[in-house]
């Protein structure tokens, strides 16, 4: 007996596919994947993200607590988490950490479209950094959220305790307060950061 543990090849974290997969066969790809959430650049690499660790899925779960709750006092439009998967303008498919698509958005959609990938740039998007996350490439993305649409977003950095805040035609700019309050889509949102630090202690 071998005195050493066998470790299968661990699959490679971005794939290039030629031809590139339909928009149809990406999501069968993503309801089909073992390893983490599959999201797909402009230019049509595929990405595989590992999953959470306990802190930044308890900081997720927080996140979203607090924007459901939001929702909760006027219930328009939706609010997704983690699972949701949109297919964007340019050809991407992104997963936010929480997202707010507003009522008017949805105006149009029938039941069998909201069970699928949404085919729309969420007005609202929160993405919460994580230790596996590089934070050059969490900038691209957050980029990559605007310039699809995006009306406002924030990167949460647990870790700096501060928020990066992307808004269309502006330079990001950081709220180092206790509080990140919202404007736009979700104005009236408070997002209470001490609450978040927490799941980090």
């Amino acid at each position: 007996m071998s005195a050493f543990l066998e470790i299968p090849a661990l699959p490679p974290r971005s794939i290039v596919l030629h031809p590139p997969l339909s928009d149809e066969e990406f999501e069968r790809l993503c309801e089909s994947c073992e390893f983490g959430s599959v999201e797909r650049t402009k230019e049509g690499t595929i990405i595989v993200n590992a999953p959470a660790g306990g802190m930044t899925s308890d900081g997720n779960s927080e996140i979203n607590r607090q924007l459901r709750n939001w929702w909760i006092q006027h219930r328009r439009g939706r609010v997704y988490d983690s699972c949701a998967g949109f297919f964007l303008p340019d050809g991407s498919s992104l997963n936010p950490d929480a997202a707010y698509v507003t009522a008017e958005q949805l105006t149009g959609l029938k039941r069998d479209d909201l069970a699928h990938f949404l085919r729309l740039a969420p007005a609202f998007v929160i993405e919460l950094l994580s230790l596996s996350d590089s934070p050059v490439e969490a900038a691209k993305k957050m980029e990559a959220w605007i310039a699809n649409g995006v009306e406002l977003g924030w990167l949460v950095d647990p870790y700096a305790k501060v928020v990066h805040i992307y808004e269309p035609d502006a330079a990001p700019r950081i709220e180092t307060g206790s509080r990140a309050a919202g404007s736009g889509p979700v104005k009236g949102f408070v997002l209470d950061l001490e609450e978040v630090w927490r799941c980090y202690e």
